[in-house]
């Protein structure tokens, strides 16, 4: 039987999480976004996508990630040559039982890294797909559950060619986030040589998977006011009628818009975002935060747009930029009263 873990208040919700984003990145140098990405992920319980050339961290921070998390962790080297018993387990018959007995596969465990997604051949990428979806597998007609809190982080790489099998719209459909891992600047560049040439650092673990549980149940419970949700509703119909809300021009650029599972993503990544943060409840900002990271590739462009270099991101970005983010109206009592009940810094009053 499970120790019931104590409830946290916001305040000490946020320490703990930034204690443990502060961890990683003693680790890995620079990378701020994708660390605290991967943090967002987590909250809300979505699988995340790295995109990078080689050499930028991404294994390194998945792993330090786990380490820091707790819980158990598997890599997965993902080759043209994988089938799906290699990864979700298979049935072996034993002659001494003369019965078949089943083995599980690495994936049953709380972090799963899919390295190199895109070399995994279609039968694998199915096989994947009901594992982040329905987060179980399938094996000889019965399915098994994963352990909890599990999460698929993936790397790919984009500059690869041969060999590789592009993900499918509905497998990139089911990455809450994919985010794209940037070369590291000078000084950091300098930082990593310093701090990895000698004697590499260790991450030690900040939380434990019934901690992570609680504030993944703590993270759905951020509310939500109805204003910022109409916000988030606004910017996925912008991608599928963008004409509506004043950009006829991005009509012909996007062939398909983001899914429903955009929207939802939005306010998952937006609320575990301001926990992150140390509030209980969304801005517009938490819902631009995240937009480029949750919609980007949800995104469908036509030939023409490809053809001219016009990127998914900078389609995002626009529509950020175009639809109207709700303004907090205050009075006295009311600026009285939320300053009160959510100790507003100084600088985030109007004047």
């Amino acid at each position: 039987m499970t120790t019931p873990v104590q409830a946290l208040s916001t305040r000490e919700a946020a320490d703990v999480l930034g204690e443990a984003i502060a961890e990683v990145q003693s680790v890995i140098v620079g990378q701020e976004h994708m660390v605290e990405q991967l943090m967002v992920g987590l909250l809300a319980k979505g699988h995340v996508l790295l995109e990078g050339v080689p050499g930028t961290a991404k294994t390194l921070a998945v792993r330090t990630f786990a380490q820091v998390v707790g819980g158990d962790f598997a890599r997965i080297q993902f080759t043209p040559d994988l089938v799906p018993s290699d990864i979700v387990g298979t049935r072996i018959y034993s002659a001494q039982q003369e019965k078949f007995d089943v083995n599980l596969g690495p994936v049953f465990v709380n972090f799963v890294l899919a390295d190199e997604i895109n070399r995994a051949p279609a039968k694998v990428q199915s096989a994947m797909l009901e594992l982040m979806a329905e987060k179980q597998v399938s094996i000889g007609g019965k399915t098994y559950p994963v352990p909890q809190p599990f999460i698929v982080i993936a790397t790919q790489n984009p500059i690869e060619s041969e060999g590789v099998y592009p993900l499918p719209e509905a497998q990139r459909d089911r990455f809450l986030l994919k985010v794209d891992v940037p070369y590291p600047r000078g000084n950091e560049e300098f930082e990593i040589l310093r701090r990895m040439s000698v004697r590499p650092p260790t991450a030690r673990g900040i939380l434990e998977p019934g901690r992570v549980q609680a504030l993944q149940d703590q993270a759905s419970g951020v509310f939500v006011h109805n204003l910022v949700a109409e916000y988030v509703v606004r910017l996925v119909l912008a991608t599928r009628t963008p004409a509506e809300f004043g950009m006829p021009d991005l009509a012909p650029v996007i062939q398909i818009g983001a899914s429903s599972r955009a929207t939802l993503g939005l306010v998952a990544a937006a609320r575990a975002l301001a926990l992150i943060h140390g509030r209980d409840y969304v801005l517009p900002t938490d819902v631009q935060a995240v937009a480029r990271d949750v919609m980007a590739h949800r995104l469908v462009l036509g030939f023409d747009a490809i053809a001219d270099n016009i990127s998914p991101v900078q389609v995002v970005e626009r529509i950020v930029a175009m639809v109207p983010a709700p303004t907090p109206v205050w009075n006295e009592q009311q600026r009285a009263q939320a300053r009160e009940e959510h100790r507003y810094a100084p600088h985030h009053e109007a004047n």
